[in-house]
């Protein structure tokens, strides 16, 4: 293992965790906000991937892809608020689960019926396909590179949002006490139309800058829900700052894990076995870093005590 390699690993690591801030910075937004459970949010992911796609494939401009799954994940977003998910909020989280699994069943039969079952591709735009120098000789994705930008530009946006406009404290007070702020003339309803919105959007725009990593398909944005819940645990649920130390230590972990384990198993085992053992170990180690989190801090790294 060379020193470069592991740098090189470790960027991914930092590109996956960004990846990851983004769809868990708006689900932590509605959960810690609203209360509310959205199994849903992975196919949100799904719909920017799929919107970025298509309008790529029609305009041959992927900034208009992107723009455009801003547009569509927010419209999706702010429609299924308003028409399902507002009459859910006062109901039992059993039932919150059960509706946003079935939304996740209407979307990915809706996208099948408009898209087929085929994967799509999102090309890398010509400016960011090649390798760029970082300091040190390392060669390194252009594209991958400028998704990690993208990502901490987007999270000190946020961070921005939250703490310095009169937004963010409202969105903060209804996540302390959202019928006190209610009484104090706050229209809470439009401001949850608007945190699942934004929260949707996030997601959708994250799905648009993986679509041109990985293939387009239905089903793609369920994978990373699963993470993302695991990363708010750890991060502590309504924190952006947790969501975002938290996908940082879960795409660190997953992805240095899954490159050193098999090459420590493989100085004692055979190499078929060991790259077996270590990628089954590998695996593991993000539940077994959520475990370990939990034990000293139930409430995660930044939730309120």
């Amino acid at each position: 293992m060379t020193t470069l390699l592991f740098i090189e690993q470790l960027l991914n690591g930092l590109q996956f965790g960004v990846m990851l801030f983004l769809m868990s910075a708006g689900l932590t937004l509605v959960f810690g906000v609203m209360g509310l459970i959205n199994l849903a949010h992975g196919s949100l992911y799904m719909i920017g991937a799929f919107a970025a796609a298509a309008v790529a494939a029609a305009t041959g401009s992927f900034l208009l892809a992107l723009m455009a799954s801003l547009a569509a994940a927010s419209l999706a977003g702010a429609l299924i608020e308003l028409t399902i998910i507002r009459r859910l909020y006062d109901r039992d989280h059993l039932d919150q689960v059960l509706a946003t699994f079935a939304l996740i069943l209407i979307f990915s039969e809706g996208t099948r019926w408009l898209f087929g079952s085929f994967p799509l591709f999102l090309d890398v735009p010509a400016a960011l396909s090649g390798p760029v120098t970082l300091p040190g000789g390392i060669q390194y994705p252009a594209y991958r590179l400028t998704i990690i930008l993208v990502g901490l530009a987007v999270a000190v946006g946020m961070f921005a949002l939250i703490n310095r406009t009169r937004v963010g404290i409202r969105i903060r007070a209804g996540e302390a006490d959202r019928e006190m702020i209610a009484a104090l003339g706050v229209d809470i309803a439009k401001l949850y139309t608007f945190v699942f919105a934004l929260g949707a959007a996030l997601a959708g725009f994250a799905g648009a800058l993986v679509g041109a990593i990985q293939s387009v398909q239905v089903g793609m944005g369920e994978p990373v829900l699963i993470l993302a819940f695991v990363v708010i645990v750890i991060g502590g649920i309504g924190s952006i700052k947790g969501a975002f130390v938290g996908a940082l230590l879960v795409g660190l972990t997953d992805t240095l894990g899954r490159f050193l384990l098999p090459q420590m198993f493989g100085l004692i085992l055979e190499p078929s076995a060991a790259v077996s053992v270590g990628s089954a170990l590998a695996s593991m180690l993000i539940y077994i870093l959520m475990a370990v989190v939990l034990i000293f801090r139930p409430r995660g790294l930044y939730g309120v005590a």
